[in-house]
């Protein structure tokens, strides 16, 4: 009887080290498919992040450019309304010149001229200013 006695320790052994061996594969297993899963969702994230700040990026550019052709189309109106301005003051630079060469006694049209000329000068100070502000 006691070689059987002998052999169920013997089996339960191997039994229980088969047990042991499997537990520690499938152990192994979840832990590779945990670090295999865990590898996929910081891959994932980094996949998104880099494809936000590319449509960001992209976004940023076209917002950049919209403002860009404002900001050129008013200053092109500004300078031209600069250059018109600065040719009416060329003119009345002129008539002023003109009247006061000829002015008589009798009649002084200069001053209103004058007081013209000095307010187109004001209206071209204040867009000079305000293409300054712009720019």
């Amino acid at each position: 009887m006691q070689p059987l006695a002998e052999s169920k320790p013997v089996q339960s052994r191997r039994a229980a080290a088969r047990n042991g061996l499997s537990v520690k594969w499938f152990l192994l297993f979840w832990m590779i498919v945990i670090g295999i899963g865990m590898y996929a969702v910081y891959s994932y994230t980094n996949h998104l992040k880099q494809q936000v700040l590319s449509e960001l990026s992209t976004q940023s550019q076209q917002q950049l450019t919209v403002l860009k052709t404002d900001y050129e189309a008013r200053i092109a109106t500004l300078s031209e309304e600069v250059k018109a301005l600065q040719n009416t003051v060329q003119t009345f630079n002129e008539l002023l010149t003109f009247t006061k060469d000829n002015q008589s006694a009798k009649t002084d049209n200069s001053n209103k001229l004058y007081t013209q000329l000095s307010e187109v000068r004001k209206q071209l100070d204040a867009l000079k200013k305000e293409m300054d502000l712009l720019k």
